[in-house]
């Protein structure tokens, strides 16, 4: 796919930019950023601009309650890179702040999801945020999948360009749609419903899969096995042709809850009708180091347990064994990214991706409305 790059834009001194970032980032309980990977992954576009002379103004979101703020992720921003806070963009202030931009200077907006019109992809609020530029940046590969105000709605205003990192996240992404083999794509997470056209695609091109965390449940239970009182989603797999596929790889055993507090590890098929299914077992632990230690290319999105909850062995594991192997990874989604944070082997994957939702879009049907209207 060919994209319209911003380093492709020309002279960008003194002429105002609007950036598309992602920086819906997990704050701690101190209120400061959980993690900064996103962060860090928006620099070199911001850099660029910078260096080019262009009056960058940023827009993003955070969280999903109007009231939650962008402050943090600007506290943690100016440690690395000049900017000013600008506050919501609707403002008189925001205005008053814009006129009095110089050349590389950077303005950081409020989370738009203070404004209801942002995810209604409203023409007013587009119309407001483009008059205010004279270029669209999109770098928020993270809401790539959205059709917002700042995804879509501005880039139908203005002349619109890939920021760096998100053409980065469109050509790693595209390898992953004709992988090297051997090849293996691990998918986790939940909500079945929303991945099983994923699946059967990747089955087509993949030599094996691997699915666990909640989607595991499903396929349990539709070849008829006990998954006890484990998450599950609306889907039936019932009579699905693809779980009879040679391919998909079926785990040994799981960890559950028993419901007295104890956590026991069962074979597949000995899950209780009382028990909750909690994370992959050390035998399929095991099995899947073996069989990511035999692929050219593996495919990762979510985590294989209740991360959240504190099972994280089995995502821990995979990502210890793909980390030591000599295969070109591609990895994304939330938990599995911060796994690899908190294990410090960021630098041990082929790449990165910082979209969880975006990314699995992206590889199901090669491209989304955002980054289609992006395109050379």
């Amino acid at each position: 796919m060919q994209l319209r790059s911003i380093a492709d834009a020309g002279d960008l001194r003194g002429k105002y930019v609007i950036v598309r970032s992602s920086f819906n980032i997990p704050l701690g309980d101190d209120g400061k950023p959980r993690n900064l990977f996103r962060l860090l992954r928006a620099l070199p576009t911001l850099e660029y601009l910078k260096k080019a002379g262009a009056r960058t103004i940023i827009i993003s979101h955070i969280g999903r309650k109007p009231e939650e703020t962008l402050r943090p992720i600007y506290e943690a921003l100016k440690e690395r890179l000049s900017l000013t806070w600008g506050g919501l963009i609707t403002a008189p202030e925001f205005s008053a702040l814009r006129e009095g931009m110089q050349d590389g200077d950077i303005l950081l907006a409020e989370n738009l999801r203070q404004d209801p019109r942002e995810e209604e992809n409203d023409d007013t609020l587009s119309a407001h945020i483009a008059a205010l530029g004279e270029l669209f940046v999109n770098d928020g590969f993270a809401e790539a999948h959205r059709a917002h105000a700042s995804t879509v709605g501005v880039a139908r205003l203005l002349p619109a360009y890939a920021g760096l990192t998100l053409a980065e996240e469109v050509a790693e992404l595209e390898k992953a749609m004709t992988p090297q083999h051997p090849s293996l794509f691990l998918l986790g997470g939940a909500k079945f419903e929303t991945k099983m056209p994923l699946v059967e695609k990747y089955l087509a091109s993949y030599d094996r899969l691997f699915i666990g965390g909640a989607l595991l449940h499903d396929l349990m239970k539709g070849r008829g096995l006990e998954v006890g009182e484990s998450l599950v989603s609306d889907v039936s797999l019932v009579g699905a042709s693809f779980l009879e596929s040679a391919k998909i790889i079926w785990p040994i055993d799981v960890v559950v809850d028993a419901g007295d507090g104890a956590h026991t590890v069962r074979p597949l098929e000995g899950v209780a009708s009382t028990d909750r299914i909690m994370d992959a077992g050390p035998e399929t632990i095991a099995q899947l180091a073996q069989e990511i230690a035999g692929a050219k290319t593996v495919l990762w999105n979510g985590p294989f347990g209740n991360y959240e909850a504190g099972f994280v062995e089995a995502t821990e594991s995979a990502a210890r064994a793909l980390a030591a192997s000599e295969a070109f990874s591609i990895v994304g989604g939330g938990d599995t990214v911060a796994a690899i944070e908190k294990l410090g082997l960021n630098d041990d994957f082929g790449f990165i991706s910082i979209g969880g939702g975006a990314m699995l879009e992206f590889l199901e049907k090669g491209s989304t409305e955002a980054i289609d209207l992006l395109r050379a």
